[in-house]
């Protein structure tokens, strides 16, 4: 059969449209041709809905034509009983006769299992069209799956001389330093509804007392995480408001009367590595993305132990002069954006630069 890229490349612009919904699910896309035309198309909507492939057969009007016709889906058809019936048997059952698959599924649940029972009934399977960006599409989906940790993103403002904020103590009346803009902090937003979690450190949530939700973007809030060792943070704190689950790494659990409605407390060692300890815990958690948006301390110990993926820094045009230093990273460059009075650099680590 003639295979034809710009169909695959269809399927990756449409799993986009789920980016947001479908975590801790994959992004997928697919579209049904015959004889060079799309007849049906569709993408993976929302978690625990109707995977990528079933939405684009059903949107097929003639339902006699998917014998003779070729689908293409940007990632592996599923194999198992989740929550959804499996897709390799559908398309089994519909007598689809060719399939061209981006990429295999990297679940050990599905992993060769989906193009080997299509094979198996005799459909043709292409697999690896478009696949480096198929991967890089869902870098954090293989990241899960292959290495069992979160895929964790920091995030963080600086101005032209490398500071993030003026030196301030909780309690002194001063304010942060707006670096960010009203466009970049809206971006940053839509950020939080692309991950399960947001995690500050102490310094963080005493000095800025931030809501760590998505409030100005559409989509549903990350679930908030926090380090606070000594259980300093205050019971009116907004981490604590109980409109978003909170969970609160310590060195000591508080006493059940101290106990909040909505906050998990999770007991760690802070003699250990506590990134990892973070990773591996919230990974337990079904977190299976975070966004680390600081204080400086915080990314830095996880730039240290080379426990991240993808950066974003913002460097704005205005000077401080002094104060708090941001963290030193180094990383790929992978893009970079101009703003009203400032530039967002876009860096990957080494583990995800292998996604693209």
């Amino acid at each position: 059969m003639e295979l034809n890229p710009l169909f695959m490349e269809r399927c990756l612009q449409l799993a986009r449209n789920g980016e947001g919904f479908t975590k801790p699910n994959p992004l997928v896309g697919a579209v049904v041709v015959h004889n060079g035309k799309i007849i049906g198309e569709g993408f993976h909507r929302q978690y625990g809905e109707a995977h990528a492939e079933v939405n684009a057969i059903a949107s097929v009007e003639d339902s006699t034509l998917l014998r003779e016709s070729t689908l293409y889906v940007s990632l592996e058809p599923c194999a198992h009983h989740g929550k959804t019936p499996p897709c390799a048997e559908l398309i089994i059952n519909r007598e689809i006769p060719r399939v061209v698959v981006a990429t295999g599924d990297p679940n050990p649940k599905v992993s060769g299992k989906g193009i080997a029972m299509m094979r198996e009934s005799g459909i043709e399977v292409t697999l690896g069209m478009l696949e480096k960006e198929a991967r890089e599409l869902n870098r954090i989906f293989f990241v899960n799956q292959l290495y069992n940790r979160p895929y964790i993103i920091l995030k963080w403002a600086q101005s032209s001389d490398g500071f993030m904020d003026y030196i301030r103590k909780p309690g002194d009346g001063k304010s942060p330093v707006i670096i960010s803009n009203t466009m970049t902090h809206t971006i940053v937003h839509k950020f939080r509804t692309q991950v399960q979690g947001i995690m500050v450190g102490t310094n963080t949530a005493l000095l800025d007392n931030p809501q760590l939700t998505a409030r100005k973007w559409f989509g549903d809030d990350p679930v908030r995480v926090v380090i606070d060792r000594e259980n300093k943070i205050p019971a009116d704190a907004s981490l604590f408001d109980g409109t978003v689950p909170t969970i609160v790494f310590t060195a000591s659990l508080p006493s059940a009367t101290a106990k909040k409605e909505y906050v998990k407390y999770i007991e760690i060692d802070f003699t250990g590595n506590i990134c990892k300890q973070i990773s591996d815990r919230l990974y337990d958690e079904k977190i299976y993305s975070l966004l680390i948006e600081g204080g400086a301390q915080l990314l830095a110990s996880f730039i240290e132990k080379e426990m991240w993926d993808e950066a974003y820094v913002e460097i704005a045009e205005k000077e401080l002069q002094s104060g708090v230093e941001a963290p030193a990273i180094q990383g790929d460059a992978a893009s970079f954006r101009k703003y009203p009075g400032s530039v967002q650099f876009h860096l990957k680590s080494k583990i995800t630069r292998n996604f693209h």
